[in-house]
């Protein structure tokens, strides 16, 4: 039997009928305890027979008994028999010296023996004795009653839906674990029951979400890295050649380094995005200063912002802290305060405030450069996605700044959004503030 359903419901059942039956028989051996215990039932019945017989015969003589024991047969479908007190039958004559043998030896159960099932009780004077005896056809089952069987049917029904409510879990596990195995990584139970079994399911869609978030991760890795490797190694192979030929040798060794600059920047960045997004569990809790780490990057990128022939207004800001991974926080910020200098014209200012709402922390950094067409701002965070082609390759830009951002940001439980302000991009990141 594989089923483990069957098998539950088999014992199940097992047990309820060796409950009810149990129970019924003893009760049965209990009412049929004659010479053991006189405040049996039984043993009263019997009694109070005895006395009736006794004074049946001795009122009535024969005929009087005869009547006496035809009732007992009518009323209980059983045989009555009175004996002196050596076992000759009072009404046959008949030689009854086993019965009382027997009866005085107490032999226990003695209901259960083949043939009829017997009764005996002696007079106190020791004068006569009664034996009650039950047909061996009527014995068998005889201590259970309708309701026993009424009891058993409920208990059957109950011990199938058990049964069921005990595998249904146990099989959608199953069913999870083989579309998984088959390679449907978002296979799920998805259970709401809040026993073992449902911590046993919930435990598995736990470890599912993070092998497929593994998957996805390592998957979109290699996919980064050849798509992203292929364009800079090409240009390094040529100007290695170049550089190997003695054409112009410096402008070419620049090349090289330029582009070694770039591999090394590439890799470092999508190392940062498999580490957001690869393992959520080792993110590191303790509380962060949000308004002095903006501080620390806006005082960090004023040189940059120069460079570019802009500038940084860090005007508006309120004390705020937030739980989170210092370093992961500190990238996301500085990922788009980088992006928005990138693309800030000359001449013209990067605003970054700070401030609180609703139990939120809220961090506004906005350019004043040409923005990106609104069918695109979706997907502007989306690793590796341009706006333009010329947009971030005279910029510099892989298309991973704000990628890295979203995904720091949504390990803490956040979001970050886009919007154009007419001129410019602002961008709005969106962080629960600390109890």
């Amino acid at each position: 039997m594989n089923s483990l359903f069957a098998r539950i419901l088999l014992w199940l059942w097992v047990s309820v009928m060796t409950t009810v039956i149990g129970s019924a028989f003893v009760s049965a051996l209990s009412m049929s305890r004659d010479n053991s215990d006189p405040r049996a039932p039984a043993a009263q019945l019997v009694s109070f027979q005895l006395s009736q017989a006794r004074f049946a015969y001795e009122n009535g003589g024969r005929a009087g008994l005869a009547k006496f024991l035809a009732t007992v047969q009518h009323i209980y479908g059983a045989q009555g028999i009175l004996t002196d007190e050596n076992g000759r039958d009072l009404l046959t004559g008949e030689n009854r010296a086993d019965l009382v043998s027997r009866a005085r030896r107490r032999a226990p159960y003695r209901f259960l023996r083949a043939g009829n099932a017997r009764v005996a009780r002696a007079a106190e004077d020791g004068r006569y004795w009664y034996f009650f005896a039950a047909s061996g056809a009527t014995v068998g089952l005889w201590f259970l009653q309708p309701e026993h069987w009424f009891v058993i049917l409920a208990g059957i029904l109950f011990c199938y839906w058990l049964a069921y409510h005990l595998t249904i879990p146990v099989r959608q596990l199953q069913k999870a674990v083989e579309r998984f195995g088959r390679g449907d990584l978002g296979a799920r139970v998805r259970s709401k029951r809040r026993d073992e079994l449902g911590k046993l399911a919930r435990t598995f869609d736990r470890m599912a979400g993070r092998i497929e978030t593994l998957l996805h991760a390592e998957r979109r890795l290699l996919l980064d890295i050849s798509h992203e490797l292929r364009s800079p190694l090409a240009r390094l192979g040529v100007a290695v050649e170049l550089a190997r030929s003695g054409y112009d040798v410096q402008t070419n060794l620049n090349r090289i380094q330029k582009e070694s600059d770039r591999l090394t920047a590439l890799v470092t960045q999508l190392l940062e995005v498999t580490r957001a997004e690869g393992d959520p569990n080792q993110l590191r809790r303790e509380p962060v200063r949000v308004d002095e780490l903006v501080q620390q990057l806006v005082d960090d990128s004023t040189i940059e912002a120069h460079a570019h022939g802009c500038e940084l207004k860090y005007e508006r800001r309120e004390p705020a802290t937030v739980e989170g991974d210092p370093e992961l926080l500190r990238r996301a910020v500085e990922n788009v305060i980088r992006n928005a200098i990138r693309y800030a014209p000359k001449e013209t200012a990067v605003e970054v405030s700070l401030g609180r709402n609703d139990g939120k922390v809220l961090v506004d950094v906005r350019d004043h450069g040409p923005g990106v067409p609104e069918e695109a701002l979706p997907r502007i965070f989306d690793a590796f996605y341009r706006v333009g082609t010329d947009r971030s390759r005279s910029s510099g830009g892989i298309g991973l700044g704000l990628s890295i951002a979203r995904r720091a940001v949504e390990l803490h439980k956040g979001a970050i959004r886009a919007r154009n302000t007419s001129p410019g991009l602002e961008v709005e990141l969106e962080l629960p503030a600390a109890g």
